[in-house]
């Protein structure tokens, strides 16, 4: 899949979905572009996690739709649009704890890259990895795990990355390296959306942030701002959704690192 850089490859326009009858997301408006990290950030039970199995096709919406580099997804079965590109590094890491890094790294080649590829690409990104790779996965470090998870996703040449909160269970130095790879990845082209409960560190190296309450992408905009806005989302000071007319209206133009 080609795209030009800054142009959009992944959109959810006014997605609703959720679980048997409890809805979850109530017009979810998300546009990620090439090359650009988009930090979507929200306390529990906000919708965040519900957005990416709508974009993976996890989850087909009740109203909406999903684009991929300008076509049209919607309700297409998930490992459809995993062949699409659309990787998703799911939360708990999603590794194979007893195999050893070299056989979860085979795990890639289903998409019919070489296995000297998938090597080539995750040892590039994380030479970690390579000094690791006939060790038992369950027996790396959590942060080790991690980079193993995101080492496998990109070796499958995703169109788009979705990650479910890469900060889960770690210290705050590893989870800054691991950001620092992220924002690596992206700068080859890679587009990434990552979900986090807690999200300052992350603003650091994303493009975009936006802030999810109650089933809505309430604010959107440059880092920055969107970190002034953050304490008040999670003291509850926004506790009622707030009217479209006052959504934050993101520039057409966004700058990339």
């Amino acid at each position: 899949m080609t795209v030009t850089a800054g142009s959009p490859v992944l959109e959810l326009s006014q997605i609703r979905a959720g679980y048997g009858l409890i809805d979850v997301l109530h017009g979810v408006d998300l546009t990620v572009r090439a090359g650009e990290v988009y930090a979507l950030l929200g306390p529990n039970g906000a919708g965040k996690t519900t957005s990416l199995a709508v974009a993976s096709g996890q989850i087909k919406p009740a109203a909406g739709s999903v684009m991929l580099a300008g076509h049209d997804v919607t309700g297409v079965s998930s490992d459809t649009v995993a062949r699409l590109g659309v990787c998703l590094v799911p939360e708990g890491r999603g590794i194979f704890p007893n195999l050893t890094v070299l056989e979860n790294l085979r795990m890639a080649t289903f998409t019919g890259t070489s296995f000297a590829t998938v090597q080539e690409r995750a040892f590039e990104q994380f030479p970690r990895l390579g000094e690791r790779r006939k060790q038992i996965a369950g027996t790396l470090s959590g942060g080790e795990q991690q980079m193993l998870s995101l080492g496998r996703a990109l070796a499958t040449d995703p169109a788009i990355l979705l990650i479910d909160e890469l900060s889960m269970g770690l210290a705050p130095l590893v989870v800054e390296q691991l950001y620092d790879h992220v924002r690596q990845i992206a700068d080859t082209g890679v587009p990434i959306l990552l979900v986090e409960q807690f999200g300052n560190d992350i603003l650091d190296v994303a493009d975009v942030a936006g802030i999810m309450l109650h089933g809505r992408v309430q604010h959107e905009g440059e880092p920055h701002v969107i970190s002034d806005r953050l304490a008040a989302a999670y003291l509850g000071e926004e506790s009622h959704p707030i009217e479209e007319t006052q959504l934050e209206e993101v520039p057409s133009s966004r700058s990339h690192a």
